[in-house]
């Protein structure tokens, strides 16, 4: 009894403790400028306008200060030291990348212990010794070079590949020679949102033109064009395969057939839809045929057989089917099924040894199906657990593919499948020091506000007690069609280890049941997105797996919009808000880099009423002076030029200005050399984990 006594006076008097540091929180001073935009007779102010200018030496200063009062208010915490400690420990074990085949050897991703990037090897066949062919850890003393895009020539001769730099979305395509692995004197510049499609001795890639020195991670991106080098060459020889200077807001990439018999331009104007064009490369006569118009549907060619190309779309098939379209006559009335459509959506297929592995998702995780080139099922691929299968790779012409399965709890195995047999033998499984038979995962309904069923996923320790006492760390995305299906994150197994729950909430704007489940999810019906995350977090505190003081939100990106806007509409419902380089600004996020091809699922606030729409929910422009928010902690990089900076400084700068005394500390994160994500070195990540989980079990009363 006085034991028990004892330990909560101390913990009082640590809870007292941190109040006491958190009030003290001294936030810099952000100055203020007189600009207002007028939208359709609303005049709408942007008094921190100028924290846009990327280059300013004014910004970097702001910075900096932010980032000193952040880092001494996380370095303060007693126990961030043993929470980086942890993940250290947790994080040192070997992983691999499913292989794929380039001519007659294979490839594959792996990454050792602590490396900041996964390294690519080379196997003569299955049995030979792997040889390192690209190692990216030598590429830079900080590991924030990376590799993003890899692509062997189907003779085996070539392989080239494209790096970025300090997370930035800008390439450069450089070449290697096989087997020996010598580097060719060939680099391409200004490359983004680009494939490798091979053709003999070259490839197709896609580039902008050279930006004007300064504006390299802000401005506008325009006017892609497609291109064909020639390995050995100069760039400035480059053949412009096509482009359209009508639409300047339009992107293209290229894929050859396996044979490289037919070249596919894909065209898009958002993120979602694209129209194909196609043209025989063995007819020196063929023009680009268009085989589909405007940007409705998706489409994606696996490849052709017989001149028949074999097409995964949603065309009249919201959960999509595969098709074949004959080149010689490609009018639509002419397209034949494959696979129709079915209740569950067809996530992709892969051509495997002259037949078809089909990948449906299936409530939100995978089930994986093999047929035959006309359609009829002939077996299921059986699979361990409730979880996810990426990374399906093998040959039309080979019986073997290899595939990686992973599940919240299952880290991703490597799995060799005989497609002939039917067989699967486990190729890779990585150690990890944590006891996965601890833990366990359920799926549950839950109802949203307007009586929508929604999935979500929730993993944690056996035997918990649901007693709304357990710290949770609500996740979401909604957006862009992206599904949210079981996958393994190494950062997730610290915060389970510490008894904390993870839930994952498959909120519409995803593409868990196909286009209608995306569609209600985008620019009018946005607001579904933010109420389906909402009862999400009601669930979870009805059913006593958490309360309003032990639930913590996360989303990065357009689920960093997600964390804003909710953390907005209801700041009683979270203890904790972790929005990561987040679109916060929904009015002028169309006017940096790329942004303007995400208009398909928000619009834009050049129309009057999707101006509206987003003005009442962008989470900039609607944080309330004098309220009680959650503690904040905003991530974000100086070399994300995917989602500018910028959203991120003018949010906590107002959410600062307007809440200058806060009962929780809203504070900015900003990692320098880094971007949007990809590509970040291991131990940057690491850092970001540890504060982040710092700052949520600090701002919980929680200890280590």
């Amino acid at each position: 009894m006085k034991r028990t006594a004892i330990l909560l006076i101390a913990a009082s008097l640590i809870l007292t403790a941190m109040s006491c540091k958190t009030s003290k929180v001294k936030y810099p001073e952000t100055r203020k400028v007189d600009v207002v935009d007028t939208y359709f007779g609303t005049k709408v102010a942007d008094p921190y306008r100028w924290l846009e200018d990327d280059k300013s030496p004014e910004v970097a200063e702001w910075v900096k200060q932010q980032n000193e009062v952040t880092f001494t208010f996380l370095n303060s915490i007693p126990y961030r030291n043993k929470i980086k400690e942890r993940l250290t420990a947790i994080w040192n074990y070997t992983s691999m990348g499913a292989p794929f085949k380039g001519g007659n050897r294979y490839f594959f991703f792996k990454k050792e212990g602590l490396q900041n990037q996964s390294v690519l090897y080379m196997l003569e066949n299955l049995e030979a010794e792997p040889k390192v062919i690209l190692d990216p850890n030598t590429f830079s003393t900080d590991g924030t070079v990376a590799l993003s895009n890899v692509s062997p020539s189907r003779d085996g001769k070539y392989f080239a590949y494209s790096i970025n730099d300090g997370g930035s979305d800008w390439q450069k395509i450089k070449v290697i020679e096989l087997p020996s692995g010598k580097e060719l004197p060939d680099e391409i510049k200004w490359v983004k949102f680009s494939s490798i499609a091979w053709q003999g001795n070259g490839f197709y890639y896609s580039r902008y033109d050279e930006p004007k020195e300064g504006s390299e991670l802000s401005n506008i991106n325009k006017n892609h064009k497609v291109y064909f080098h020639v390995v050995g060459t100069p760039v400035e020889n480059d053949k412009l395969i096509f482009s359209n200077s009508q639409y300047p807001l339009r992107n293209y990439s290229a894929q050859t057939t396996n044979d490289e018999k037919y070249l596919i331009i894909y065209e898009s104007e958002s993120t979602y839809g694209n129209s194909i064009y196609v043209k025989n490369l063995k007819d020196p006569k063929a023009n680009f045929s268009k085989i589909t118009t405007g940007f409705e549907f998706e489409y994606q060619v696996l490849d052709h057989i017989n001149d028949n190309l074999i097409v995964l779309t949603n065309y009249k098939a919201p959960k999509y089917k595969l098709v074949k379209i004959n080149v010689n006559s490609m009018d639509i009335g002419n397209w034949r099924d494959i696979l129709p459509e079915r209740k569950d959506v067809l996530s992709n297929c892969t051509l495997v040894g002259g037949k078809i592995i089909a990948n449906y998702m299936v409530d939100a995780k995978s089930q994986a199906e093999v047929y035959n080139l006309e359609g009829t099922k002939l077996t299921d691929i059986e699979l361990p657990t409730l979880g996810t299968i990426s990374g399906i790779s093998g040959e039309m012409n080979d019986s073997i593919a290899f595939y990686s399965f992973s599940s919240f709890t299952v880290p991703p195995i490597v799995v060799k499948y005989n497609i002939n047999s039917n067989t699967s033998s486990e190729f890779f499984r990585p150690n990890i020091d944590f006891n996965f038979d601890d833990f366990e995962t359920k799926q549950v309904l839950y109802t949203s506000k307007d009586g929508t069923l929604i999935p979500m996923f929730i993993v944690h320790k056996k035997g918990i007690k649901l007693d709304g006492n357990n710290p949770t760390l609500l996740y979401g995305y909604g957006g862009f069609n992206i599904s949210l299906l079981p996958y393994f994150s190494t950062a997730r197994l610290f915060w389970l280890e510490q008894g904390g729950i993870f839930a994952m909430a498959n909120l519409r704007g995803g593409g868990e049941y196909g286009e209608n489940w995306y569609r209600s999810g985008t620019k009018l019906n946005k607001q579904n997105v933010f109420d389906d995350f909402i009862a999400a977090a009601e669930y979870l505190i009805k059913e006593r797996y958490t309360s309003p003081k032990k639930l913590a939100i996360q989303g990065g990106s357009n689920g960093g919009l997600l964390i804003g806007a909710v953390a907005n509409q209801r700041p009683d419902l979270f203890k904790v808000a972790i929005p990561q380089v987040g679109v916060m600004d929904m009015l002028r996020y169309h006017n940096f880099t790329i942004g303007w091809a995400w208009a398909n699922d928000y619009g834009t606030s050049n129309d009057s009423i999707q101006f509206l729409n987003l003005y009442s929910y962008s989470p900039l422009h609607n944080i309330k002076p004098r309220t009680n928010y959650p503690a904040i902690l905003v991530t974000t990089a100086d070399h994300d030029d995917r989602v500018v900076p910028a959203h991120s400084f003018k949010y906590i700068a107002t959410m600062q200005g307007k809440n200058p005394n806060p009962k929780n500390p809203a504070l900015i994160r900003i990692q320098t050399r880094a971007g949007h994500g990809a590509g970040t070195p291991t131990s940057i990540i690491i850092e970001e984990y540890t504060d982040i989980y710092a700052f949520i079990m600090y701002n919980m009363g929680l200890n280590y």
